[in-house]
């Protein structure tokens, strides 16, 4: 479903994704509302572009491959440039949407008035297959909430390309994308969230969140880079590290 200026504009950072890219592709076409994909490859290797090529004839669909690799933020702050529509929203190659999730979302937004939303989630094995674990979001995520843990995934956003555009993701050395929401809800107040499974999240060992140590130094990095004082990012890094605790566990 398509028009001369899509209404959202679905943003897809690659590397290496050619076994998983397919069904994260049909899952953004599946939607059913005025949208183009942006594909961003980052350098890839292996089958992706092939995988691919079966959609280049679309007239929503943009294969952009990166001169060397830049990462995946990189790669979607160059997305959030080339986009077209009012909105945006990030699927990382390996993960895919359930029908209806950005109708969903659109509809969330113009209720509330806010400028991002963000949904529960299914976390997979790498196969594909439910892992029996949910991820739920509050319906309303504030700033302090936000502070305490990073309950927005960044394959379930959907917000302004304004907004996008002016809080681009930095610092790759810290969560980037978990930077960039605290910057948007301390500005624009708080994030709508949608309390259901309409993002399908395929756990990985190798994503940056696997490491755990590393992930936490990055994390205090966030609170770092947001301006807060050592003894205030140690407090919030504790009630952070408790909440993925739970999460997880």
């Amino acid at each position: 479903m398509t028009t001369n200026k899509p209404l959202i504009s679905v943003i897809m950072p690659v590397y290496n994704g050619g076994s998983t890219i397919r069904q994260a592709v049909e899952s953004v076409f599946c939607q059913n509302i005025p949208l183009e994909l942006l594909v961003i490859d980052d350098g890839s290797t292996d089958q992706t572009s092939e995988v691919l090529s079966v959609y280049q004839n679309r007239p929503d669909f943009h294969y952009l491959k990166n001169p060397h690799n830049i990462g995946a933020a990189a790669s979607r702050n160059r997305g959030v440039q080339e986009a077209h529509g009012q909105y945006v929203a990030f699927l990382d190659a390996d993960d895919w949407w359930e029908n209806g999730k950005l109708l969903l979302q659109l509809d969330t937004l113009h209720e509330t008035g806010r400028v991002l939303c963000s949904t529960g989630r299914e976390l997979m094995n790498y196969d594909g297959t439910p892992a029996g674990k949910y991820i739920p979001v509050k319906e309303t995520v504030s700033y302090r909430d936000l502070l305490k843990h990073n309950s927005i995934n960044c394959s379930s956003v959907l917000l302004l390309r304004d907004v996008a555009a002016e809080f681009p993701m930095e610092h790759d050395d810290s969560h980037e994308d978990y930077l960039t929401w605290l910057k948007i809800l301390r500005k624009y107040g708080p994030a709508a969230g949608i309390d259901r499974p309409l993002l399908k999240y395929r756990m990985s060992k190798t994503s940056k969140s696997g490491d755990k140590k590393k992930s936490a130094i990055m994390t205090y990095k966030v609170y770092r880079y947001m301006g807060y004082s050592h003894m205030r990012c140690i407090l919030y890094f504790i009630s952070y590290a408790i909440h993925g605790f739970w999460k997880y566990r």
